[in-house]
């Protein structure tokens, strides 16, 4: 194997990658950069039709490659096509071995770090042949709750157990437990009125939505819990009581039943504030859990094989329980064993978002030792 020369293609291939604009339901143009890579290592790719189940313009991929024999291991390599919204325009550098955006907004090396990297395996593997088979999955609408790998039809694969590398930690992190999530949102309804003339007739929607706010506690609530409300929208013209208001956010836990006791304070809370005499208004609350938390056992064949592939990379293997989900979750529902691996990357949905060359090469190293640890 020339090293030297899979760097270079590893550095072209990942600023070609993320100088794609992928946003979640918008994964087309990546996803054909990724059938063109895999068309020509020969590998035969399929697409879902989880874009026309969410709305998007793209399934998910899913391509193999085969084992020595009939009798070998199958194992899942998964990294997710879309980002978050990129708010700037595209333009990966390398400055001080980090690649960075030159603009103002993130670069998308959450996810496409790791799509490199399985793209590059993938190459390394077809080449010199693989000690397992191996299924190849890139999925798509994952940073809007998991909807593509929920999408996914679990019987189409093969493999034992799996691996996810998308958690923006230093390379070593294994994910051992993952939380539960609830997007919330309240749509309070009053009515309007003249501001000026006769407030009195007046029922503000958006006091309603405010005394909810205050009334709920947010950021971290405890170690394993946060709660967080994003979004409060509503009125119109400054002499108008306004009639309408909503407000969106989510909630997460580790411990599930915690989760779903905080989406039913989060009910008990709008409904206070909307029957509250100086609001009186009608609400319409929506709670709804859009991926379920786990926690894999100590003796998870997976998470042991992720332990081995580290140390034998020369990294010290440390368990993290996640405040964040990833596709692992959907498969973990699903009932496949996924273990999400960091990846290395750094301040992920941020505008100083980046990744070394160094820890992309690395990654290349680990994904290998993971095959390799798991034929063995």
């Amino acid at each position: 194997m020339d090293e030297a020369l899979e760097g270079r293609r590893l550095a072209a291939l990942f600023a070609d990658l993320c100088a794609i604009d992928s946003p979640s339901r918008g994964e087309r143009a990546v996803a054909e950069r990724v059938r063109a890579e895999l068309g020509s290592l020969g590998l035969e790719v399929e697409e879902d039709d989880a874009g026309t189940a969410i709305g998007g313009d793209c399934g998910n991929l899913l391509a193999r490659i085969p084992g020595p024999d009939e009798q070998a291991r199958t194992v899942l390599l998964c990294a997710h096509l879309d980002t978050v919204p990129a708010l700037a325009p595209l333009e990966p550098t390398l400055t001080d071995g980090y690649w960075e955006n030159a603009g103002q907004g993130i670069l998308g090396a959450d996810n496409k770090a790791a799509v490199a990297v399985l793209l590059i395996l993938a190459r390394r593997l077809a080449e010199q042949g693989s000690p397992c088979a191996i299924e190849l999955l890139f999925t798509v609408a994952e940073e809007i709750c998991l909807q593509g790998s929920a999408a996914f039809d679990r019987s189409r694969l093969h493999s034992e157990y799996g691996f996810v590398f998308d958690h923006a930690t230093p390379i070593g992190g294994v994910v051992t437990a993952s939380p539960t999530h609830y997007r919330i949102e309240a749509q309070f309804t009053g009515a309007a009125a003249h501001a000026g003339l006769e407030p009195e007739r007046g029922r503000s929607a958006v006091l309603a939505a405010a005394r909810t706010v205050a009334a709920l506690e947010q950021g971290r609530l405890d170690e394993a819990t946060t709660q967080n409300i994003a979004l409060i929208e509503g009125g119109g013209a400054i002499n108008v009581v306004p009639d309408r208001c909503r407000i969106e956010g989510e909630l997460r836990s580790l411990d599930g039943a915690r989760a779903e006791q905080l989406a039913a304070d989060f009910v008990a809370a709008c409904n206070r504030a909307a029957n509250l005499p100086d609001c009186d208004v009608d609400v319409d609350v929506t709670c709804e859990r859009t991926f379920a938390g786990y926690r894999h056992p100590e003796a998870s064949p997976g998470v042991e094989v992720a332990r081995r592939a580290l140390a034998r990379r020369g990294y010290e293997p440390f368990d993290v329980a996640s405040g964040g989900g990833s596709d692992a979750n959907s498969f973990m529902v699903a009932g496949l064993p996924v273990i999400n691996i960091a990846n290395g990357t750094e301040f992920a949905h941020q505008p100083r978002e980046r990744v070394s060359d160094e820890a992309l090469l690395a990654m290349v190293g680990v994904s290998a030792a993971l095959i390799d640890e798991a034929a063995a």
